[in-house]
């Protein structure tokens, strides 16, 4: 089965319509979109616009292959969950976002085992088809709460030396 995410904040067409073209021409494939306030509504496969965040984890697990924007709460969860993840970033140049913080996004997670990053809808497809062949392997789980070294440095930063009050 196939879940895909445009995440909880804004629309994103582009990946709603490529995933939705996918399941057209693989009836046989389950295939499951969270579409948010995407205008375009899936015909080919069953979707929801919000899943509250139980529904999106079980989906999550159940899935082969999690297609997803670049955003980070996406990807994080993916990684924690061991699942192949195909990543489709959002473009500002195209009205997709603001910023191109996704395009740095999936740069900066390119390499992690288990996610492949593509940009255009071309790509996606062949890359959904191919990863349900071929699935990437995924040694380990991302940690879901940071290291007692992380936080160790976080509070020695916030209880580092303090300014003194003027005058004093």
């Amino acid at each position: 089965m196939i879940f895909a995410s445009v995440g909880s904040m804004l629309p994103f067409e582009r990946l709603v319509r490529g995933v939705d073209d996918w399941a057209a021409v693989n009836p046989d494939t389950p295939v499951f979109i969270q579409i948010g306030e995407t205008e375009y509504e899936p015909r080919y496969a069953p979707f929801a616009r919000i899943l509250p965040l139980t529904e999106f984890r079980e989906r999550l697990r159940a899935c082969d292959l999690f297609v997803a924007h670049a955003g980070m709460g996406s990807i994080l969860l993916a990684l924690e969950e061991r699942k192949q993840t195909l990543v489709l970033p959002r473009h500002r140049d195209r009205g997709e976002h603001t910023t191109d913080h996704q395009i740095d996004s999936a740069e900066r997670f390119a390499q992690r085992p288990g996610l492949r990053v593509v940009d255009t809808i071309e790509d996606l497809h062949r890359e959904m088809t191919g990863l349900l062949a071929n699935p990437l392997v995924i040694d380990a789980a991302i940690a879901d709460r940071a290291s007692p070294e992380l936080l160790a440095g976080v509070r020695s930063f916030l209880d580092g030396p303090r300014p003194s009050p003027a005058g004093a």
